[in-house]
């Protein structure tokens, strides 16, 4: 696997820790039950296809997620960064990530990431709301929570960022707008707030569709939305996507170059990449993925080339999730083979609906416009095939 370009994208590298001790109720991610013995033949894998890749520069971010990576004891959470970080070319990424659960932060390992620079913890806290809580299947107290904080807390890792579920069935806006505030008063410097989807094969989709709950109307999602946005950004957390706030200057960097389109490389079972304008993915199977490491390749389930058009409708699509919005012109410059004209008409409605603004070249969503961003996506798709049918 060897870029091809002369000028390098920033370069992202993902890994999945596809562990769990059990599965939440909205989760449809592939996970594994941990053992001993999968752990270290996993781990080993790891060490296998990190030594496959042959990118040619260094890794300007690392991501760990899953799964529950903080399910790892110290000893393999300090072999899984050792592999990461080993043939960085001795350069610090500037951005090291690692996802836990509260029930899984103890100071030991957070000691070990230290040692390795990670410089980024994300919690998936979800809700502050025992019934929430219940909901959603997550194995967690309000009391643990509290001392999870308070060990992450102490640690030298100062950047922090927490996850928050929204749209619960039975949540009430009033809950809701509790759980920001209990997670603005731990005085985190990144929030997420996302709202639920009932995923197929999931108990919480199956309980959707036997009528045990109902799922909340659009007028009431785009409440939480709304209410949400107004609630951070009074309290001094900026949105820099729909879904994603911050203190200033602590965007996540590893996300925020992925909505950029730039590179990164995931490894690990069901992991995907874009890298040297290929899209891939690695089987949602650890057997599979480790039988394929056996005989040296990767049998990839998604391998995609990635044309100009794809780059170009994924850099609007992705772009106008951002608040910072898409440079239309440079885009335009970068790759002018394209017909931008054929999404003229779809933008000058957007913008007359109050959907978008376009300031300087800069195309916008407005916060109206935002709470319909994946129609949005599907009508700058569409404008394609109607282009192609002409």
């Amino acid at each position: 696997m060897k870029k091809t370009s002369t000028t390098p994208n920033k370069l992202g590298l993902y890994c999945h820790v596809p562990f769990c001790t059990h599965r939440c109720s909205y989760c449809a991610f592939y996970q594994e039950s941990p053992t001993n013995q999968l752990i270290g033949q996993y781990l080993s894998g790891i060490e296998k296809e990190f030594s496959m890749l042959d990118v040619g520069q260094p890794f300007d971010t690392i991501y760990i997620g899953g799964g529950t990576p903080g399910i790892l004891t110290p000893q393999n959470l300090g072999r899984l960064c050792e592999i990461l970080t080993k043939n960085n070319s001795k350069v610090y990424p500037a951005e090291f990530s690692v996802e836990f659960s509260p029930a899984t932060i103890k100071k030991d390992k957070l000691d070990i990431l230290t040692q390795y620079h990670c410089n980024r913890i994300t919690i998936g806290i979800q809700s502050f709301n025992p019934k929430t809580i219940q909901i959603l299947g997550r194995r967690q107290t309000p009391r643990q929570i509290l001392e999870a904080w308070k060990i992450i807390s102490s640690c030298k890792i100062s950047n922090i960022g927490i996850d928050l579920i929204f749209g619960v069935p039975g949540q009430t806006l009033m809950e809701w707008l509790q759980d920001l505030q209990r997670a603005i008063d731990l005085e985190p410097q990144h929030i997420s707030t996302y709202n639920l989807t009932f995923e197929d094969n999931t108990p919480l989709r199956d309980k959707l569709v036997t009528r045990v709950f109902d799922q909340k109307s659009n007028d009431e999602e785009a409440d939480f939305y709304l209410q949400t946005w107004d609630f951070l950004k009074q309290r001094g957390y900026e949105q820099y996507e729909i879904s994603n706030f911050c203190l200033p200057k602590f965007e996540s960097i590893h996300n925020s170059n992925t909505w950029k389109m730039q590179d990164w490389i995931g490894i690990g079972p069901s992991a995907c990449s874009q890298y040297n304008n290929r899209r891939f993915a690695n089987p949602s199977s650890t057997t599979q993925w480790l039988k394929s490491l056996e005989r040296g390749s990767l049998a990839y389930i998604h391998n995609e080339i990635l044309s100009e058009q794809i780059f170009v409708e994924d850099s609007i699509i992705f772009g106008l999730r951002m608040n910072a919005g898409v440079n239309i012109l440079n885009l335009q410059n970068k790759y002018p083979s394209i017909n931008f004209s054929r999404w003229k008409d779809l933008f000058f409605q957007l913008e007359a609906k109050g959907f978008l603004r376009v300031t300087n070249n800069i195309i916008r969503l407005t916060d109206t416009g935002r709470l319909i961003a994946d129609t949005i996506a599907v009508k700058i798709l569409e404008c394609t095939m109607d282009d192609k049918r002409i």
